[in-house]
Parts: structure tokens; sequence; C-alpha cells
């Protein structure tokens, strides 16, 4: 069973910094990408950042030069650097890895159980 735990998630004033880890844990035979999606209150889950286990990355428009996706295949985990927070970016945060557990199954996507992200003065 392939269990997604996320952490760093919590209040900051703008301007400021958090930064989100998301590792996986359980049977994983290989990690194809690992990516970050956030929900504000009365939005759709949006991307954020995307980056696959070779390292090519995907950025949404509103965090591009804000924000930073990194990934240590050795850990099974990703990382997601917030700087330059705005009163826009609160949202909860959601992490997602796109994952074979075991040879005979093919990929599949895998949720973390969010975190909450709040920017606020």
């Amino acid at each position: 069973q392939v269990q997604l735990v996320e952490s760093g998630g919590g209040l900051v004033q703008p301007g400021g910094s958090l930064r989100l880890s998301c590792a996986a844990s359980g049977t994983i035979f290989s990690i194809y990408a690992m990516g970050w999606y956030r929900q504000a209150p009365g939005k759709q889950r949006e991307l954020v950042a995307r980056i696959t286990s070779g390292g090519s990355t995907t950025y949404a428009g509103s965090v591009k030069g804000r924000f930073t996706i990194s990934i240590d295949n050795a850990k099974n985990t990703v990382y997601l650097q917030m700087n330059s927070l705005k009163p826009e970016d609160t949202a909860v945060y959601y992490c997602n890895q796109e994952l074979r557990p075991n040879r005979t199954v093919g990929v599949g996507y895998y949720w973390g159980q969010g975190t909450q992200v709040t920017v606020s003065s």
C-alpha cells in the first residue's frame, strides 16, 4: 500500500517563504513524476508544479519565478520551495505522485492528505 505524507504547511506573512515536503512510503516499483496541486475555497484543484523523474519541470504561470519543485529520488520525496508568497497562494496543497507500486500494475495517481498554506498579515 502506497502512502504519501506531506509536511511543511502553515501560516506565513505576505512575502514570506515555506517549504513543503511529500514522502512516499510502501511498496514502490518506479516513480514517473511528482507534483503539487492546490485548491482554494470555491475553486477547482489546479496544478502548481510537476517534475518528472528525469528532472523536467512544469509550473503554473502564477508561481513561475517564485516556487521551485525538486525531488530526491533516493528518498521518494518531492519538495516545493515557495518564496515571495502572496495572499492568493492561500489554499490546501496536495502532493501527487505518478508511480507503479509493482511491475504487474500500471501507473497510478496517488495523493497526499493535503496541507493548509495560509498567507496573511
